[in-house]
């Protein structure tokens, strides 16, 4: 076939092929595509605007003589015990507003930012002992408005700053509110500093409103010094 003088001109054969370059790149690699960044969600930001513009508003709270209006939908989605006051048999229409009973206006404020962004509100403000006692009173509202995530993350929060002027009444707390980690953070943490604690105003309120829980942190610090 080659010896065709198509093929071979002077005793010569040449041969024309085409070669391509690749920089040094494996032909099977493909080249990677650039990435798009998707933000965090931000759902609970809008929803914490929506209880600040009040937009919407449907619902009036009375606590403490101060007014709070909010969205009885919202509420009803995040608290069983608000879906039945608003929405259940039981309740009362046309109401002006609803009274909430023992509970500060700033801890309702507190309990209804947690509603709408399902986190705490900026706290910095308050001393160590107002702090305290603001998660206190969130952990009642919590139970009584069976908002489980709040009550942990408020039982988390005073697991980690117990001290010997609070932890008995930390303790009943817990005993009344049925956080049994909680309870037990608290006993395990007295049977370590019970010749303080007994001294402490605390202690003295908790022998008198829960004194089955003082005898068993007692009866525990005894256990543990007799082994």
């Amino acid at each position: 076939m080659f010896e065709s003088p198509n093929y071979l001109r002077d005793d010569c054969l040449t041969i024309e092929c085409v070669v391509s370059l690749t920089n040094g790149r494996r032909l099977t690699e493909a080249t990677p595509l650039p990435r798009i960044e998707v933000p965090p969600p931000d759902i609970t930001e809008h929803f914490a605007k929506l209880l600040e513009i009040e937009e919407g508003v449907d619902v009036t709270f009375s606590v403490g003589g101060v007014m709070f209006k909010a969205h009885k939908m919202v509420l009803a989605a995040r608290s069983p015990v608000f879906r039945a006051e608003l929405y259940g048999p039981m309740r009362e229409e046309g109401r002006k507003a609803i009274v909430i009973e023992d509970v500060q206006p700033d801890v309702f404020r507190a309990f209804l930012h947690f509603i709408y962004s399902d986190s705490l509100p900026p706290l910095d403000d308050l001393s160590a002992d107002d702090y305290g006692e603001m998660i206190r009173h969130l952990l009642v509202a919590a139970d009584r408005y069976a908002m489980e995530r709040l009550k942990l993350m408020c039982q988390s929060i005073l697991c980690e700053s117990l001290d010997v002027q609070t932890v008995a009444t930390t303790l009943a707390l817990a005993d009344q509110h049925h956080c049994h980690k909680l309870k037990d953070a608290c006993i395990e943490f007295m049977t370590n500093m019970m010749d303080t604690v007994v001294a402490t105003q605390g202690y003295k309120n908790l022998k008198r409103t829960c004194p089955s829980v003082a005898f068993e942190a007692l009866e525990k610090t005894k256990r543990i010094r007799k082994a």
